[in-house]
Formats: structure tokens, sequence, C-alpha cells
């Protein structure tokens, strides 16, 4: 049984199980996660890493169990309430989803478009972000001419314009050079450090040795035996 300081728990997945017809790609899965945690998801092809992301975000639902983010229960969350619960998260994925026919620049303000953000607003946000990640000068290409290092710069920079509490990332450097996914990891690590709670789904066994951050594994849907201890450890001894 988990003990959970309700206080510094931002992410709570309690008994969480995810089936695709007879395939359950999760089961009775329980993770806390704590406010500015850095937290890596390993395991092999299939143990359930993307589809815990997806369940995060809502773009899978549970079959059994429940989550709760930032206070919202997704249970019960309205259609109303969606943009303001996907107003705290910010997502990177390992395909990039940028829009082709937009610029860089519109690929990044379309986040803040989408939440209400002011017109006069975004322009500075938008640039400040690519800023951050060093891609600013490519604000006005679109997304085929660029390397998949620069399309990953523009993902984060969209992940984070909004200034979003939680960040999750589904294999980031999955499909980068040595280089680029060493680039991708320190941004990561930049928002973790301005106070961005990171859940990253990824089996780069390099980025989580240098990472320092806490680690879940999972093995066919299932929480590891010796992560849950450890977890239950931790939380006991905050």
């Amino acid at each position: 049984m988990f003990v959970m300081h309700k206080e510094n728990t931002i992410i709570r997945m309690f008994r969480v199980s995810k089936r695709y017809g007879k395939m359950e790609a999760l089961h009775d899965l329980t993770v806390d996660i704590r406010n500015n945690e850095f937290v890596f998801v390993t395991g092999p092809s299939g143990a359930g890493k993307s589809t815990m992301i997806k369940l995060l975000y809502m773009g899978e639902t549970v079959s059994e169990g429940s989550i709760i983010i930032d206070g919202m229960n997704m249970d019960r969350i309205t259609q109303r309430q969606i943009p303001m619960l996907r107003r705290k998260l910010g997502v990177i994925f390992q395909d990039f989803k940028l829009i082709p026919t937009k610029t860089v620049f519109q690929n990044v303000a379309l986040v803040l478009e989408i939440v209400g953000v002011r017109p006069k607003d975004i322009q500075g946000r938008v640039t400040e972000a690519l800023m951050r990640v060093g891609i600013d000068d490519r604000a006005g290409e679109l997304p085929p001419v660029l390397s998949g290092g620069e399309k990953q710069r523009v993902a984060v920079a969209r992940a984070i314009v909004g200034e979003p509490k939680i960040i999750l990332a589904d294999e980031p450097t999955g499909s980068l050079d040595p280089d680029s996914a060493s680039h991708i990891f320190q941004l990561l690590r930049d928002a973790h450090e301005s106070g961005t709670t990171v859940i990253v789904a990824t089996h780069d066994q390099q980025m989580i040795n240098t990472g320092h951050g806490r680690v879940v594994r999972l093995a066919k849907g299932r929480l590891n035996p010796e992560d849950e201890t450890r977890s239950i450890a931790q939380e006991m001894d905050s």
C-alpha cells in the first residue's frame, strides 16, 4: 500500500489497467509522482511505456482504476475541463507531430491560440520558447526542411511555451543521433530545474544512467516489484 503525501503528489495512478480487446497493455499499475520530480519510465518494447504516457494526456482512457493529475480526477473530468487539464501539460512525441504546412513559429503558437492567449502576447512567448531551444533562426521554416533534431527542438518549444506544470515525453530521443539526443535531454533537464515535473518514457539507457531521475520500470504492463518497494520507502522517508 502506498503512503501518499497529497501536498507533494502531482500525479497519482491508482490500480490502473488498460486493455485493447483481449490484450492488456497495463495491469494494476499504481504510481505516485511528486511535484517537480524527474521520472524515467522504461522497459522493453511492449512494456506499456507509451500507453502510460497516453493515459496521462488523455490520448487514451483507462479500462480500470483512476488517475488524478494536479487535483483533477480523470474519471470525473467534463468536456469543459479538458482544456484546463491540457494547460497543465506539455507533450513531446517521438514522431514530433508537427503540422507540415505551418511554419515553426505557427506550430508553437498554435498551443497558445488553442488555450486563448491574447494574440499580442503570443509573439513574445513563442520567440522566447524558440530561443530557449536554440531554433529561433528557423522560425519561418516549414517542418519538412528541418532535421530530426531540429524538429524535436520545435516539439520541445511547443511543450514549454505554455509554461506547463508537467511535461510528458514519449521516446523523445528515439529517432535522433547521439548529439541531438543529448541536446534534447538537456532541454528537459532545464525545464525540470525551472520547476516543471518531467516524465520521460524511454529505452535510452545512457539517458537514464546520466539523468539522476527516479526510474519506473515496466515489464508486460506491470510495475517492477523492486521499483514499487523503493517508491513506498521514499514516501515513508519523506
